[in-house]
């Protein structure tokens, strides 16, 4: 077989097609969706192969991911061709956030929570965690993106680190979060890393101000953080449509993984994606940011129990699985949690519906657990839980071998600005592949 280059990703090596894979024409559909021009006879490596195999047979194992024979949001995993064989065993990730709250994909059937600090009020009682209000909202979605079971959906939506521990670290509120503050949640996971084994810092929340890392003490403590082992995921920000578009601590600090986002449309299809208004370089300090980038919209994530949302989206759910006989006596059954429902009870069926369906787009609701979200608050955990499947799989890694990892197995996106995408969309198997390698010497 001649040495050449794979025609999906562009790597050199000898690219075949096994003798198993000849014969299914569902997979091979697949690669040729997602790989324009591609034919069988021009081969495959064998990373891209192992991701076009996983993400078939996630999507023969999840029919529940369609409705009415259109495709629902897709699984994190399945959509960015995570591998099947980690879930961030023996890694503990720490979340730096606004809040949080014990989600069941994080506690059922075995609480994964190790630890909970609230850094801006040490004195907080212990049930504090476990009461949700409007600061829990944020924390709970960036770490069950990155580390839920999918326990509400029957293992469909959880994340790519499903069993790694966590950590969680109050730094604000839903109305500030300071610069100091991060910065103080940083410091802390230091001088707990050995307590928990904290292996990897995810901080889904940005300072207050532009800085040189040369002298913000914010910067210090992500670049202290890296020296004692730890990973430092950040994200980029959300304001890439501004003028100033500026990435500011602790996401321009040049030791963290700095991550941006795009919009792969809720689909499979490699080549067919958009820009998003995530952050970007240059840095005060003249360096390029982000390195790389992930989903950053259509992201399955968790309702906060115990909340309206919470209720409407249960009421949603129930009403759409309704049959039409039923549905006048099940609204009336449940009112008081949606006043426009309420009203609409007399409207003829078809009028429901069209309501109902409306009610549903606007809250971006997905099931009675789960509703969509996007910002780079949400791409961020993704890159956290690859690097939790890194060092499951190789534990020795270093953080600047795992930055370097999925920068060169990191994959460029048509249609978007080198600018905004680094080094390109992170590519999970491929990074994988590479740190086992490594292991491998």
């Amino acid at each position: 077989m001649p040495f050449r280059f794979c025609p999906c990703c562009g790597r050199a090596g000898n690219q075949h097609l096994h003798e198993s894979v000849v014969g299914d024409e569902e997979l091979l559909r697949l690669i040729g969706t997602n790989a324009p021009g591609w034919s069988r006879e021009r081969g495959l490596c064998p990373a891209c192969l192992e991701m076009f195999r996983g993400a078939l047979n996630r999507f023969r194992a999840n029919p529940t991911i369609f409705r009415d024979g259109r495709m629902s949001i897709l699984p994190t995993p399945l959509r960015v061709g995570a591998s099947e064989r980690y879930a961030g065993r023996g890694v503990t990730i720490a979340f730096l956030d606004s809040g949080f709250y014990p989600h069941p994909d994080l506690i059922e059937p075995r609480n994964r929570i190790v630890h909970y600090e609230n850094i801006i009020d040490p004195e907080a009682d212990a049930e504090e965690l476990g009461r949700p209000d409007v600061s829990s909202w944020h924390g709970m979605m960036t770490s069950v993106v990155a580390t839920g079971n999918g326990h509400l959906s029957g293992g469909v939506y959880r994340g790519i680190a499903s069993e790694a521990r966590v950590v969680l670290v109050k730094v604000g509120s839903a109305h500030r979060i300071r610069h100091d503050d991060i910065r103080r949640g940083v410091e802390w996971a230091i001088e707990n890393r050995r307590r928990f084994d904290i292996r990897v810092i995810n901080i889904s929340c940005g300072g207050d101000y532009e800085e040189s890392y040369l002298t913000d003490g914010l910067s210090h403590s992500v670049e202290e953080a890296v020296r004692q082992g730890m990973v430092v995921v950040c994200a980029a920000g959300n304001v890439g449509n501004s003028p100033e578009h500026a990435v500011v601590p602790p996401a321009s600090t040049p030791a963290a993984i700095t991550v941006g986002g795009f919009n792969d449309k809720n689909t499979l299809e490699l080549d067919d994606n958009e820009g998003y208004h995530s952050s970007y370089g240059p840095t005060i300090d003249g360096l390029q940011k982000p390195e790389i980038v992930a989903p950053s919209i259509w992201l399955a994530a968790p309702i906060l129990p115990g909340t309206p949302t919470a209720a409407e989206a249960r009421l949603y759910d129930l009403l759409q699985n309704t049959s039409d006989q039923d549905l006048r006596e099940t609204l009336k059954a449940n009112t008081g949690i949606d006043g426009d429902l309420d009203a609409a009870a007399e409207l003829p069926l078809y009028l429901v519906r069209h309501l109902l369906a409306i009610k549903i787009n606007d809250a971006n609701v997905i099931s009675g657990s789960y509703k969509h979200v996007d910002g780079t608050s949400f791409a961020a955990p993704i890159v956290s839980s690859v690097v939790a499947q890194m060092l499951e799989c190789n534990p020795r890694l270093r953080p600047w071998e795992v930055k370097r990892l999925l920068i060169e197995t990191a994959r460029r996106l048509h249609g978007v600005a080198v600018e905004r995408q680094g080094w390109g969309t992170v590519i999970p198997s491929r990074a994988v592949e590479r740190a086992e390698r490594m292991r491998h010497g």
